[in-house]
């Protein structure tokens, strides 16, 4: 069962997908901590945890990033998690993209049985930066999925974001920073007093959010190093709810 945190009028749901480990390869590969040693797997493999996210505002069922999309007895792993939380793939009204690498996109659409695509949320809105939707399809495997993610493409359901920083229905801010990636972006959402940080990728687990360092996989390690400070710095100045993707033990923790 997910965990839940109720933050005055946001209901907050990690969606947990499991532990892997990553390496040089980006294959992401399941690591089960009762069974698995992390010293076994290949030489400079991470331990990451995959956990998409859902808000719930006054408005919406948000959904932050898609996790890897992994299918289990034909169903897909995302659409499980949300049933058991009794959220149908229907009841989602916004899918918040972050970027396009396939451990954050993998769920954004699924595969019948005559091979067509589909979103996987139905009703939702997605909004995906433009630049980073070319970037990917130009870019292709292994770190993109091409195929999966094609349907975002002249898709009603699709808003293309074409600045570098903006606002969504008044109450979602969102702003590239080509830290992580190139065309990376993080989302501020704000209700009443409360404000709650998606950084994904820029600013994936707690950890880092404390200690200086530059990692080697980051895009601009100097520019995420930086802003995972001014973020921290502000956050718990202002008391934000923080959302870690790739955090396996803290994946929601709250300013100070």
């Amino acid at each position: 069962m997910q965990r839940v945190l109720l933050i005055c009028g946001m209901q907050i749901i990690p969606l947990s997908e499991g532990e892997f480990t990553i390496d040089k390869s980006k294959i992401f590969i399941p690591f089960d901590k009762e069974k698995d040693e992390l010293q076994a797997r290949s030489t400079g493999s991470l331990l990451v945890e995959v956990q998409p996210f859902i808000v719930i505002t006054e408005k919406d069922i948000l959904l932050l990033d898609t996790g890897l999309g992994f299918m289990q007895n034909h169903q897909m792993q995302l659409h499980k998690n949300l049933e058991e939380q009794d959220i149908k793939p229907g009841d989602i009204t916004k899918v918040l993209l972050s970027h396009l690498h396939k451990d954050h996109a993998g769920g954004i659409s699924y595969k019948d049985n005559l091979g067509h695509y589909h979103l996987s949320f139905p009703n939702a809105v997605y909004y995906v930066q433009q630049a980073e939707y070319n970037f990917a399809m130009s870019t292709g495997f292994p770190s993109f999925m091409t195929e999966e993610i094609s349907i975002l493409e002249n898709n009603s359901q699709v808003v293309f974001l074409n600045e570098n920083e903006g606002n969504i229905d008044g109450y979602i801010h969102y702003k590239i920073t080509g830290a992580h990636s190139p065309h990376h972006q993080v989302f501020w959402i704000k209700e009443g007093d409360e404000t709650v940080f998606f950084g994904a990728d820029d600013a994936p687990q707690l950890q880092q959010m404390k200690h200086r360092f530059v990692a080697k996989y980051d895009y601009d390690g100097k520019k995420a190093m930086e802003l995972r400070r001014q973020w921290w710095e502000e956050g718990n100045k202002e008391g934000w709810l923080f959302l870690f993707y790739h955090d396996v033990k803290t994946p929601v923790t709250v300013g100070r």
